[in-house]
């Protein structure tokens, strides 16, 4: 009885050490992964990139690519969610082993603030222009937000969900049931989005600009003030939405983008600085900054959704499992947002694709479609090894602080346009912009 029991010992003694041997190699493993960069999202990265470059300066010329003006999505649309969800995955790498919860918010805030300041010296007025040589930009009338701003804040909500949010008290736990409070988070953003959107009053307002924007004015005016007629509760339009009241009281008028894209609508397709008409709306000249505050709630949503594709990437080794959790995602997401956008009944009217909003029925078609998208590049690249025909993407996507900075803030175009024959109006950005931009 004795050896029997001691035999029994030593086949549970080298079934424990097995084990744990097997433990420790799959950590390994998971260790060497984590070392080396995702290919795939590295392309789908410098895909938006290209992307953005492309509608940027494509734009002008198609305006079919260009952002939709206001309801509707067109190709430039899908530019930034691309951008939350890869901040998104990204992070699901990075954080995926935290030690010092207190550490890594610390680095995680200093990240998002010098993206946040960055963003405001690139497009806070700071530079004029592809067609001036010259900067500055007077404090009054910075804008603080834009593109680099909503990704640092995007990231920076992103980051303390993934730092301090996932459930650690059960090794043997699923992901769903690890994250689940990352589920919770997008909910409340939602909801707080949703009830600001529909729920506040905005109430008439106004705004100024500078005579010397107008020919119709004397010189002895210094400004001119319009007023806004809203009284309203719910409204989506571009006049009178909660959005933009939030950004007006909050940023202040005289912070917001002075050309948002609702310029191009019907109504406003023949306002613009060079003459007042009374046939268009007085909205058709204000300010609105569609990188806001509100809609800054569910752009982080996508980030946030981004991270759960992360998880799936950190805690699933196999290609196929990865892929239909995934596509799950994606399709559920996609329908759920065609099910917003167009379900029409007595008490619900859909809720319309807004970019500038960022509406949840344009947060959850977006996402799905960058869901997609990544599974389609982690396809091509990452199963099937295709990295010779991204190999230019890749580096794009390694890259991509830098060619923002360079060429999508202009500052390659800037210093292009300084080399110039006799005349600083005679230079190639010139040419460019009178033969094909502005015909």
């Amino acid at each position: 009885m004795a050896d029997y029991l001691q035999l029994r010992n030593e086949v549970e003694l080298q079934l424990e050490q097995q084990q744990q041997q097997q433990q420790d190699e799959s950590k390994k493993k998971k260790m060497k992964r984590g070392n080396t960069r995702l290919a795939s999202l590295d392309v789908f990265r410098g895909l938006s990139v290209f992307l953005m470059i492309f509608v940027d300066y494509a734009g002008a010329i198609l305006p079919s690519i260009s952002h939709s003006p206001w309801n509707g999505v067109h190709l430039a649309d899908f530019v930034m969610p691309f951008f939350l969800f890869i901040v998104g995955v990204s992070l699901a790498l990075v954080y995926k082993n935290v030690q010092n919860k207190v550490k890594a918010t610390y680095k995680a805030v200093i990240r998002a603030t010098q993206l946040f300041l960055l963003g405001i010296f690139l497009q806070g007025g700071y530079f004029h222009g592809i067609t001036s040589l010259t900067f500055g930009v007077d404090m009054e009338s910075i804008r603080w937000l834009g593109i680099l701003q909503r990704i640092a804040l995007g990231y920076v909500i992103a980051a303390l969900c993934e730092i301090w949010l996932p459930c650690r008290t059960r090794l043997e736990i699923t992901t769903s049931e690890k994250y689940y409070m990352n589920w919770c988070v997008i909910l409340a953003l939602c909801i707080i989005h949703s009830g600001l959107l529909y729920g506040l009053y905005v109430s008439d307002w106004e705004f100024r600009l500078p005579y010397s924007a107008y020919s119709m004015l004397s010189p002895h005016d210094s400004h001119i003030v319009y007023m806004v007629k809203c009284a309203v509760r719910g409204d989506l339009g571009p006049a009178c939405n909660a959005a933009g009241m939030i950004d007006r009281y909050i940023l202040g008028v005289d912070h917001l983008y002075k050309k948002p894209v609702y310029r191009n609508l019907k109504e406003c397709s023949s306002s613009g600085y060079s003459h007042v008409s009374g046939s268009q709306p007085p909205w058709c000249f204000a300010p609105f900054d569609p990188e806001g505050i509100l809609s800054s709630l569910t752009a982080a949503v996508t980030c946030i959704i981004g991270l759960h594709y992360g998880h799936v990437l950190v805690q699933i080794e196999d290609h196929k499992s990865r892929l239909y959790h995934w596509l799950l995602c994606s399709f559920s997401l996609f329908g759920l947002g065609l099910l917003l956008t167009y379900a029409v009944c007595s008490f619900f009217s859909g809720i319309p694709l807004n970019k500038s909003l960022y509406s949840i029925s344009y947060m959850l078609l977006t996402s799905a479609s960058a869901g997609i998208t990544f599974c389609s590049i982690y396809v091509l690249v990452d199963i099937y090894g295709y990295k010779h025909l991204t190999f230019v993407l890749e580096w794009m996507g390694i890259h991509s602080l830098g060619i923002f900075v360079l060429v999508s803030s202009n500052l390659a175009v800037l210093a292009i346009h300084g080399f110039y024959w006799k005349s600083p109006d005679s230079n190639i950005i010139n040419w460019i912009v009178t033969r094909f931009v502005k015909k």
